[in-house]
């Protein structure tokens, strides 16, 4: 078992190595905030990353996205995909998954926040061909400490080497994708 706390402190030792211009980090009200724009808790351990480490700028590539504000950020681009969702007759985004960091490519991780461990999901919407946008959703990690301890130890198939390595676990379908997003698209 993962002891969070530590966890937390390996991650904001190493986003601070990383990123000498960290920003910081979001107290309680900006959290709270948050949640009330979504409509939902945030993940347990996204929200202490947010509280504790900082407002995005850290993690795998292209880095995590700040919680709140103008531009791209986790609140309004969650926002915005549902919204999209919600009026089509093919959803895209499943209710309760926050976007946590563009991958490039119109691709992004994403963090079930209805879900215990906060599964960490890849969007790639490139399989896309009309109708359905489960082909599109992938298991990237079983949860987010998982997918932030493959982060820190340079063996994820983010990661700049792991096309060199045969031990790197692609993500798979997500299972859940045609559920979740049948379920979610009249809200």
């Amino acid at each position: 078992m993962i002891d969070v706390d530590d966890l937390v402190q390996r991650v904001a030792v190493r986003a601070a190595a990383d990123n000498e211009d960290l920003p910081a980090p979001v107290g309680a009200a900006r959290i709270a905030e948050a949640e009330a724009r979504l409509g939902f808790a945030l993940h347990p351990l996204l929200a202490r990353l947010y509280r504790e480490v900082a407002d995005g700028g850290f993690g795998p590539d292209y880095r995590l996205l700040p919680l709140l504000g103008p531009g791209s950020s986790v609140v309004g681009e969650y926002l915005a995909r549902r919204e999209e969702s919600v009026s089509a007759d093919h959803p895209q985004w499943p209710e309760g998954v926050v976007p946590i960091l563009t991958w490039g490519c119109a691709m992004y991780a994403g963090v079930d926040c209805r879900g215990e461990d906060g599964q960490v999901l890849l969007f790639e919407p490139n399989p896309y061909s009309g109708g359905s946008w489960a082909r599109c959703w992938f298991l990237d990690s079983a949860g987010i400490a998982a997918w932030l301890e493959t982060w820190l130890a340079g063996t994820g198939w983010f990661d700049e080497d792991a096309c060199d390595r045969d031990d790197v676990a692609e993500p798979q379908p997500w299972d859940q994708a045609a559920s979740r997003l049948s379920r979610g698209a009249s809200r």
